[in-house]
């Protein structure tokens, strides 16, 4: 009876990744973004995944998810996770420096709206912030 238990535990937790929430998976691309780690943050990406910045692009693989998240100038302390949708939440960031970049706006807030499909981002898109007291 040990035994199985065991296994039945191992064969659990090996599926636990897989089931990242939204919430999960935008707490680990920012950590990963904070820390400089381009390579971790581009793996939360999907492939052809969008990002909407400005303009609409379409990240090309896992080489397009690493050359984006490399030209980010700021990282962030997130201040608030909102989910919008089951798929989607809407992060409001603080922008701080982040290492071997220089950061345009230290201390702005910024926003983006996650929508994740199978614990990958398949769509990121910067949205105004909303205003500092609804964010408190």
């Amino acid at each position: 009876l040990g035994l199985l238990a065991a296994l039945i535990l191992a064969l659990t937790a090996c599926g636990s990744h897989a089931a990242r929430t939204p919430e999960q998976v935008a707490r680990a691309w920012s950590a990963a973004l904070n820390r400089d780690d381009n390579k971790r943050a581009a793996a939360l990406f999907a492939n052809d995944a969008h990002v909407i910045q400005g303009s609409d692009e379409t990240l090309n693989g896992s080489k397009g998810a690493l050359e984006w998240n490399r030209l980010l100038p700021c990282g962030g302390a997130i201040q608030s996770v909102t989910r919008e949708k089951p798929d989607e939440v809407l992060v409001v960031f603080q922008l701080t420096e982040r290492p071997g970049h220089t950061c345009d706006g230290p201390g702005q807030f910024a926003a983006a709206i996650f929508q994740v499909e199978r614990g990958k981002i398949v769509l990121w898109h910067q949205v105004p912030p909303p205003s500092p007291s609804a964010v408190i």
